[in-house]
């Protein structure tokens, strides 16, 4: 093609020197404009019957490689193969333009195929995230791993090319390179490895709430790539913090709280111990008139009575054998409380115990669980229990110990 019009050029008149230079670039823009047109027919055909195809099905994954332009990416293959099959014809006679001209085809192909398998790497990625199991098994870090790989290998290709040598005499080479490039994608390295370790030991998983004080983060995670894990705060804000760190410092996750059906509540208060005492008789009976612990006075009173008898107490002093105590009582009521509450998890622990006395007093925690793991209403729920124990410790003859205040000692000194 190109000596052909060569030579028409010069039988218009051109010298020979402006013949070769107008007919070689003609040429080289006829080859353009061929690669041209091949783009918009790959691109309508390609493009629109895969969009049309697509369309058609009832599955959802195959939206994702249109979204992500897979398909967008191979129609842009049709000029560079175009470019590479014609030159020969289009330049005929000129070698090294013809060299240059298919060189440049192939890296550009290379480029697009990247971009291809780009785009197809990140719809797979958008499928799998579909999948319930894609929360315990992220495979984004993997993905990313891959990406690098493939981008390093069309360097290393690319460079081939222009260089003229082969791929593998360039490989032979990356020894020497190869701290270098450790010192480059050190964070990747450890990225990887830390994920490797996070996914086969089910240590992480999106969704999960963790606490890592070492980094700021309180809160659930909401992506795990192959340098980073991003971990979305109570306040909304966004903490970012290295793979590699997850395997390296101590941090907190509370999968195991949301899969076991309960969120603990463990909270003390603090009973004035100037309020404690054996229970009168008058008190037995106004206690045995609380539904909750009515059958428990019964029983307590008939098991403390046979001890007492059996070993020949002398009930005439109050203090000698066993006797309820107000302390006592209170606890029970506690226990009989939690257990006929409905949003209480009685197939969990639920404690009611005394811990060492303190100068604020005699200490009553309560270790239980809640049937509801929301945040919200597990605090609701919290909250509602100690409203009512707070509020019932006087039926008890017992004071809840609070540090004085001002008013307090106002009110004291003016007595």
């Amino acid at each position: 093609m190109l000596q052909p019009l060569i030579a028409l050029l010069e039988k218009l008149g051109l010298t020979q020197a402006m013949a070769i230079v107008a007919g070689s670039v003609s040429a080289f823009l006829a080859l353009l404009l061929s690669a041209w047109i091949s783009f918009l027919i790959s691109k309508k055909i390609i493009l629109q019957m895969a969009e049309t195809l697509i369309k058609k099905t009832d599955t959802h994954w195959d939206d994702e490689l249109i979204k992500h332009r897979v398909f967008f990416w191979l129609a842009h293959l049709a000029p560079g193969i175009v470019i590479y099959l014609l030159s020969p014809f289009a330049l005929d006679g000129a070698d090294r333009l013809i060299s240059l001209v298919r060189t440049g085809a192939q890296i550009y192909m290379i480029i697009v195929g990247l971009l291809a398998v780009d785009s197809l790497m990140n719809s797979i990625l958008a499928i799998y995230d579909t999948f319930a199991f894609s929360h315990q098994v992220p495979l984004k870090s993997f993905v990313q791993v891959a990406k690098i790989i493939l981008y390093i290998i069309a360097t290393l290709i690319i460079f081939s090319f222009i260089l003229g040598r082969s791929p593998i005499y360039l490989l032979s080479g990356m020894g020497v390179l190869a701290s270098v490039l450790m010192l480059m994608f050190k964070d990747p390295i450890l990225g990887f490895v830390g994920g490797i370790q996070l996914s086969a030991n089910r240590m992480l998983a999106k969704g999960d709430w963790i606490e890592m004080p070492s980094h700021g983060a309180d809160g659930d995670v909401i992506e795990i790539a192959l340098t980073t894990v991003k971990v979305q705060n109570w306040d909304k804000t966004i903490t970012t913090i290295p793979t590699y760190a997850l395997i390296t410092n101590a941090f907190k996750n509370w999968r195991g709280m949301s899969e076991s059906g309960g969120r603990r509540i463990k909270r003390a208060l603090y009973v004035d111990m100037n309020t404690i005492r054996l229970c009168t008789p008058e008190m037995i009976e106004r206690f045995s008139k609380i539904q909750y612990i009515a059958e428990y006075i019964r029983k307590k009173q008939a098991e403390l009575a046979s001890w007492n008898m059996e070993h020949h107490v002398d009930n005439n002093i109050h203090v000698n054998g066993r006797r309820l105590t107000n302390v006592g009582t209170f606890r029970a009521y506690i226990r009989a409380y939690l257990e006929n509450h409905p949003k209480i998890h009685q197939e969990m622990t639920l404690l009611v115990r005394q811990l060492d006395p303190t100068e604020a007093g005699l200490p009553i925690e309560i270790y239980c669980f809640s049937s509801d793991q929301v945040w919200a209403n597990y605090e609701d729920i919290q909250a509602d229990i100690f409203d009512h124990i707070l509020a019932v410790a006087s039926e008890f003859d017992l004071s809840i110990y609070q540090k004085p205040s001002g008013r307090d000692l106002h009110s004291a000194f003016n007595k």
